[in-house]
């Protein structure tokens, strides 16, 4: 889901470890990725209490199309378990599916417990992250993994606060995995759910470009009060936003809740707000930055300045994407002018 609205934020800051709103669709030419739902969180008889409240129709309609609609992802099957969703969370933020999925398994067949990624230099974490993008991410799972087995014996712990304390886990990342992981009562908060909430019930076609307070007061509003319940209804406006409410060509044939819709009952009105934001990859020191990474990850051995400096040929972009790996911790440099990933 655009990982932080439209994205977990184009190369977030340092100061914003948390993409605060992913975009998870389906893997295709705007491909981002889709949440987990724990077992927990899909039980086969509906919870008591569960079509109580001013919503229940519009949570029965959108639970019950997930339910024959859910993708399976092997971060929504029960023996992920929760580092398997978090390391998911982490992955997903602005990457399509079908570049995770490989990367994921990889990840949790080297390091199944957060002690296993832990014992391991951070520099490993970077080189395992692939062509993932945003490496950043990376360091802050390996950071996450060192403080679970430091502060929670290495078990992913589950009440709210403490995933929130964790580094590089934010609001939006310490909610995902609380309601995915542990079937607790949170509003998730991702672009698909934001945009799914704007249409059907704010009646426009997209939310504002930063979450607002009043998306977030909506969200609460419309938690079904039944824990179990309020899990599977925040994974099901994720997967409806991700593959039916999508942000470019909406099929709202297959929409579960078009004859409630709001944006549709007003016409669908075209969005007059802020431009929406697009992302540029091409020629950008983002880009650049992979390049040099691309080079240390396939070394073993520390790499000298000249073969980093073969991979762009503009000296003061490439001079300037590599002062930022190393501000951002992702490369070492070393006295003789070598370079490599992080070892602590």
């Amino acid at each position: 889901m655009t990982a932080t609205s439209s994205a977990a934020s184009a190369a977030a800051p340092a100061t914003a470890p948390d993409a605060p709103a992913p975009d998870r669709t389906a893997p295709g030419p705007d491909a981002r990725p889709v949440a987990s739902v724990p077992a927990s969180a899909r039980p086969s008889e509906e919870p008591a209490g569960a079509a109580d409240g001013p919503h229940a129709g519009l949570h029965r309609s959108v639970i019950e199309w997930f339910d024959a609609h859910a993708r399976d992802l092997p971060w929504r099957r029960p023996e992920a378990g929760p580092w398997g969703v978090m390391v998911s969370e982490f992955m997903l933020q602005q990457t399509p599916v079908s570049r995770v999925l490989p990367v994921y398994e990889q990840w949790l067949a080297r390091w199944p417990r957060p002690a296993d990624l832990a014992a391991e230099p951070p520099g490993e974490a970077v080189r395992a992250w692939g062509r993932l993008g945003y490496p950043r991410r990376a360091l802050r799972l390996h950071a996450a993994a060192a403080a679970i087995q430091e502060r929670h014996g290495g078990d992913v712990p589950r009440e709210h606060a403490e995933l929130l304390a964790l580094p590089g886990v934010g609001e939006y990342t310490a909610a995902a995995v609380a309601s995915f992981a542990y079937g607790q009562r949170h509003a998730v908060l991702d672009t698909n759910v934001r945009r799914v909430l704007a249409r059907a019930v704010g009646g426009t076609q997209y939310p504002p470009n930063a979450t607002t307070a009043a998306e977030r007061r909506l969200a609460r509003e419309l938690l079904p009060d039944d824990e179990p319940t309020a899990a599977r209804w925040a994974a099901a406006t994720m997967e409806l936003g991700a593959l039916v409410c999508t942000a470019r060509t909406p099929d709202c044939a297959r929409c579960p809740v078009v004859t409630r819709c709001a944006w549709r009952q007003a016409g669908s009105p075209a969005h007059d707000g802020p431009p929406r934001r697009g992302q540029t990859y091409a020629g950008t020191d983002r880009q650049v930055r992979g390049k040099l990474l691309a080079v240390l990850r396939e070394s073993v051995r520390p790499v000298p300045q000249a073969a980093l400096d073969r991979v762009w040929h503009e000296p003061v972009q490439r001079a300037r994407a590599l002062d930022g790996l190393v501000a951002d911790g992702l490369v070492e440099p070393l006295a003789d002018g070598h370079y490599r990933l992080p070892l602590g």
